[in-house]
């Protein structure tokens, strides 16, 4: 029997790198090569762009100046890092909350799924550079939930900064919530019915099922939403650090530099990452396992 489990269990694995192997061969193709050059070029200095031959070592004095001379990396890698920690969990629990209602049995359940979901299609790449480029960058739509001026007079400028980050904080929860929601929602309905209903004859509340049926059942695809929200947050078009990382390297021309800095970050990203993954560990629930 337990021969018979482990064959199995290879069986699964065996289809998981079948499902994966175009990701792998594409990454080998096109990837290892610019990974390779993009990490000798932060420990050098350009000295012929033509073809990136003239390059020096240098060792690490681009990782140095990135935080013992540059004055802007630093101030602006610390808002990136607050900002990702504050709206990373409220956007998932946001998705969560708003997944488990549009679950239930609702009328008019596939419009509320396409309003959840329009602002991702509108709000990322060509499309928004677009509408911000024509003028509407100064609307609700980047700018937050917009309150009149006057407003101001009455609240005092501390009340008033408090009172505008938490209304542009809202409306970013709600513009990137939409991917997560269908996530939590594919989650949500590979639940089996009959647990909610075996709860119910054991005289289980609402609250009891949501603790002890759904939050465990759907644990993985929570890990999966907080992965993708930080990579999401960090990766952003309207990333100030991404931003800064491209001037570096295309309007000042350092891009050795630059890559040091894009080094530092992805080092950085993958120890959140392993953070999460750590913390959710023992939290997660797969089905199959004991």
């Amino acid at each position: 029997m337990k021969r018979i489990k482990l064959r199995m269990k290879h069986k699964h694995a065996m289809q998981g790198y079948f499902f994966i192997l175009p990701f792998i061969i594409g990454c080998a193709v096109f990837f290892i090569y610019p990974i390779y050059t993009s990490l000798r070029l932060s420990f050098s200095r350009i000295e012929q762009f033509s073809g990136l031959k003239g390059l020096v070592w240098i060792g690490n004095d681009n990782y140095i100046r990135a935080f013992a001379t540059d004055t802007e990396f630093v101030p602006v890698f610390l808002t990136v890092i607050r900002d990702t920690v504050i709206n990373s969990p409220l956007i998932v629990i946001f998705s969560l909350i708003i997944s488990i209602f549009i679950n239930k049995q609702l009328k008019l359940k596939g419009f509320f799924r396409a309003i959840f979901f329009l602002p991702f299609l509108l709000g990322t790449g060509y499309v928004m550079q677009k509408l911000l480029g024509i003028g509407i960058g100064n609307t609700s739509i980047s700018r937050g939930i917009v309150l009149p001026e006057e407003m101001a007079d009455y609240f005092g400028p501390t009340a008033w900064n408090i009172i505008t980050e938490l209304l542009d904080r809202i409306t970013l929860i709600l513009w990137k919530s939409g991917v997560q929601i269908l996530i939590f929602l594919s989650g949500l309905q590979g639940i089996s019915r009959s647990l909610y209903e075996s709860a119910k004859c054991d005289s289980a509340t609402e609250w009891d099922m949501f603790w002890k049926i759904t939050l465990p059942m759907i644990s993985p695809i929570i890990l999966l939403n907080m992965v993708y929200t930080i990579v999401d947050s960090f990766t952003d078009i309207g990333n100030p650090l991404v931003d800064h990382f491209y001037a570096t390297a295309f309007r000042a021309l350092q891009l050795a530099y630059s890559c040091a800095m894009s080094w530092i970050y992805f080092i950085f990203i993958l120890l959140v990452l392993g953070i999460v993954f750590a913390s959710m560990k023992r939290v997660t629930f797969y089905a199959g396992q004991k």
